[in-house]
């Protein structure tokens, strides 16, 4: 008996764990273009070096959810990525820019090379702006 109740029990939560393919989801994700960013000009290796981020939420639907760092081979790409709620009955149209503090740990002797997101242009490609930092 103990058994057949834990097999139920497993199928149960098994069965609640799946996705509902029917279900529309209420919220999105985008990645925000850098509007601005303040960098050092160079970095000490093996301290924290701190990249002050500044982007802009599109209207009132749109909130941070965190800072978007992808390293490709000796680059780092930075963007910041916003979840967008479409529950939101009453979204403002105001654009918000905030600002964020990227913390890096310096641990490369190499030049650092950053690709700061800037948006798409008119084919949909995505526009980086480089940066290269070296670190003494």
């Amino acid at each position: 008996m103990k058994k057949i109740i834990l097999l139920f029990a497993f199928v149960s939560v098994f069965y609640s764990c799946l996705d509902d393919d029917n279900e529309v989801s209420n919220v999105s994700f985008e990645l925000l273009p850098i509007d601005e960013y303040t960098i050092p000009e160079s970095f000490t290796l093996g301290e924290k070096a701190t990249i002050k981020l500044t982007y802009s939420l599109k209207n009132g639907c749109y909130y941070f959810d965190n800072v978007y760092a992808e390293q490709q081979a000796d680059k780092i790409i930075i963007g910041v990525r916003a979840v967008i709620d479409f529950t939101s009955s009453v979204c403002t149209q105001a654009i918000v820019q905030e600002e964020y503090d990227y913390v890096l740990n310096i641990d490369q002797t190499e030049n650092y090379t950053f690709k700061f997101y800037k948006g798409t242009d008119a084919n949909g490609d995505a526009i980086f702006e480089e940066v290269i930092v070296p670190v003494n």
